[in-house]
């Protein structure tokens, strides 16, 4: 399967540019996904485009960081691949909106391990009394270069907390209220998802509200969510003014949460910005140091971005690894609905730090083993076990997916021949202490064929694939947009007639496939 860049698709052209044209005036609406692999994407709305479309500019000012892409090890010289988990799923959410405006993203925008972890895989709950609860299975690899290649998945299942019976949260917002967040889609969003947010908090929750713009100022000291009007009111207040001193806002934002620091309670600053830092101490080193330090005396941070056009993902993204906490994109009402809302306790409180995963391949079964994405995620293997170093931390009820591409030495065939184990490493919260897990992974353990394995294993791996083909690896030169959609609406169906009722994010990945397979035919 090569790459279909010469592929003509005169309907997906018309809808690709009567979307756009929608998403000038009213926001862009996605093609209705097909009840079944056999219907069609095409409506006549969309065979009714303008013949003289006028396309409007890619956002400019983006800012990515490219990580490189990580190669095939040969497992006879390193048989360990090591690296810290990852919650993080704003790579997701920024592509999405670049597909969705009729623009394919950069390649350095997309991180495969984000594309990954955005799903629910629903792997099974942890037993009672542990903390977590480790997945490993695998099928052929169909879209592989050489067809004996594998595909296993490591998956990785927090506990749930009932959100009655969370921990009480004293949270620190800090928005920016800059003159690049004077738009419906920064300013306004970020104050719609925080009345969503307050909403689900409880009385005995506490807020306080940072903004800065040319100047940091706090709006609201720490109120109890029992005033909730007075809260809800603070934000209605706020509008843009001013350049963009993230540094001062974040010094403040800290120092607000340091004096209210609750030691019952889960303290946490939440930054609501568009990334974009113009004023002051701007670069990320110079505000890395001071939310690490403040991590380490429990107060973490999570990072919402938000806002297409001078946007600064790498930004967000460090300051959330750096602050213990995740970074997400909110592109719309729904997603911060879905973080804010559906996902609120895994959001709020963590149940791990410094998390680290190290896969021990064996070298008489497996010749050559990819970790698919996680590149700015490395840990030396020799520090797997060295607690001093920085990892990843897992929240409430998330999951954590790794996927690894693996090409088998021959004679490869023995049921019982191990094929990796894996091992999981992190501190408790709250006792400090630190845990390990190990569970080995048997080449019988394996699916005979790809359409045989769990669903929801063959849904990650086509997400990866998206991802990879996004990114334009020279692993997926033989793949196309084209046969990956028509295989996420194949898995569309088949995961609703399993679970009773379509996904609403698988039916969401095809259509956006799809999309981006006409975006790729009209621009080759």
């Amino acid at each position: 399967m090569r790459r279909s860049s010469t592929l003509t698709k005169l309907a997906g052209i018309a809808m690709t540019a009567s979307l756009i044209l929608n998403g000038c005036s009213m926001g862009m609406t996605s093609p209705a996904a097909p009840a079944s692999s056999g219907s069609s994407y095409v409506n006549e709305a969309a065979m009714e485009a303008p013949a003289a479309a006028s396309y409007p500019k890619p956002p400019a000012g983006m800012s990515f960081e490219d990580y490189g892409m990580r190669g095939f090890v040969t497992t006879a010289k390193d048989n360990l691949s090591t690296f810290a988990v990852d919650v993080d799923t704003g790579s997701y959410t920024v592509a999405r909106s670049y597909v969705q405006d009729g623009w394919l993203p950069p390649e350095d925008a997309v991180r495969a391990e984000e594309f990954v972890n955005y799903f629910d895989y629903r792997y099974p709950n942890p037993a009672a009394g542990e903390t977590f609860d480790i997945t490993i299975d695998g099928a052929p690899f169909p879209f592989a270069e050489r067809q004996t290649n594998r595909m296993m998945r490591i998956g990785v299942q927090g506990y749930s907390v009932p959100a009655d019976e969370r921990q009480d949260v004293a949270l620190t917002f800090v928005i920016d209220v800059s003159g690049s967040m004077d738009m419906e889609n920064r300013l306004g969003l970020a104050k719609r998802a925080l009345y969503l947010l307050v909403d689900q908090l409880r009385p005995t929750d506490s807020v306080a509200i940072v903004v800065y713009g040319t100047n940091a100022r706090a709006v609201l000291d720490m109120t109890p969510v029992s005033e909730k009007r007075t809260i809800l009111n603070a934000i209605n207040r706020l509008v843009a003014e001013g350049s963009t001193n993230a540094g001062a806002g974040l010094w403040l934002a800290y120092r607000l949460a340091s004096e209210n620091f609750n030691p019952e309670a889960v303290n946490r600053v939440v930054l609501l910005s568009d990334g974009v830092a113009n004023v002051g101490e701007t670069g990320p080193d110079q505000i890395l140091a001071a939310i690490k330090e403040h991590a380490e005396e429990g107060i973490t941070l999570t990072t919402v971005g938000m806002g297409m056009g001078n946007y600064n993902d790498t930004l967000m993204e460090q300051l959330a690894d750096n602050g213990d906490g995740f970074y997400a994109y909110v592109d719309s009402m729904q997603e911060a609905e879905r973080i804010f809302v559906d996902k609120l306790t895994s959001s709020l409180l963590t149940i791990a730090k410094d998390a680290k995963l190290q896969v021990e391949f064996n070298p008489e079964t497996v010749e050559r083993y990819r970790l698919v994405g996680y590149e700015n995620r490395d840990v030396a293997d020799d520090d797997f076990r060295n607690d001093e170093v920085d990892a990843g931390e897992i929240g409430a009820g998330h999951s954590v997916t790794a996927l690894y591409e693996l090409e088998m030495a021959p004679g490869s065939e023995t049921p019982d021949a191990l094929i990796a184990t894996v091992h999981l490493r992190w501190e408790e919260i709250g006792t400090g202490e630190v845990i390990e897990m190990e569970q080995p992974f048997m080449l019988g353990d394996m699916a005979a064929a790809f359409e045989e394995s769990d669903p929801r294993f063959q849904l990650a791996v086509a997400v990866a694939e998206y991802a990879e083909l996004l990114k334009h690896s020279p692993f997926a030169w033989e793949g196309s947009l084209a046969d990956l959609s028509r295989e996420v609406q194949r898995l569309d169906d088949l995961i609703a007639e399993v679970d009773g009722e379509h996904d609403v994010d698988v039916r969401e990945l095809a259509q956006l496939i799809w999309l981006a397979d006409s975006l790729e035919a009209s621009n080759p």
